[in-house]
C-alpha cells in the first residue's frame, strides 16, 4: 500500500519558518519526482515545488528564494523548508508522487498539512 505522510505544519508568525517533512513507501520514493502543492480555500491546488530523482529543483515564482526543497533518498523523505513565511503562504499543503513505469502514469498524495501564517 502507498503511503505518503507530511508532517511539520502548524501556526507561525509572518516572517517565521517551518519546515514540512513527508515520508514515502520506499518503492514508490525511489521511482517518483516528488513534490508540494498548496491549496488554499476557495482555490485550486497549485505546484509550491518539486523535485526529479536527480535532485533538480522548481520553484512557484511566489516561493522562490524563500522555500527550499530537499530529498533523502536513504531516508524515503523530502522536505520543504520554508522561510520568511508570508500570510498569503496560508494553506494546506499536500505531498505529491508522480513516476512513469511503461505506457502508464502514477500519482499519489499524502492527507495535507495545515500551514497558516498570521499577519
Amino acid at each position: 500500500q502507498v503511503q505518503l505522510v507530511e508532517s511539520g505544519g502548524g501556526l507561525v508568525q509572518a516572517g517565521g519558518s517551518l519546515r514540512l517533512s513527508c515520508v514515502a513507501s520506499g518503492s514508490i520514493f525511489r521511482l517518483s519526482t516528488m513534490g508540494w502543492y498548496h491549496q488554499a480555500p476557495g482555490k485550486q491546488r497549485e505546484l509550491v515545488a518539486d523535485i526529479t530523482l536527480g535532485g533538480s529543483t522548481n520553484y512557484a515564482d511566489s516561493v522562490k528564494g524563500r522555500f527550499t526543497l530537499s530529498r533523502d533518498n536513504a531516508k524515503n523523505t523530502m522536505y520543504l523548508q520554508m522561510n520568511s513565511l508570508k500570510p498569503e503562504d496560508t494553506a494546506v499543503y499536500y505531498c505529491n508522487a508522480q513516476f512513469r513505469r511503461f505506457s502508464s502514469r502514477y500519482e499519489y498524495w499524502g492527507q495535507g498539512t495545515q500551514v497558516t501564517v498570521s499577519s
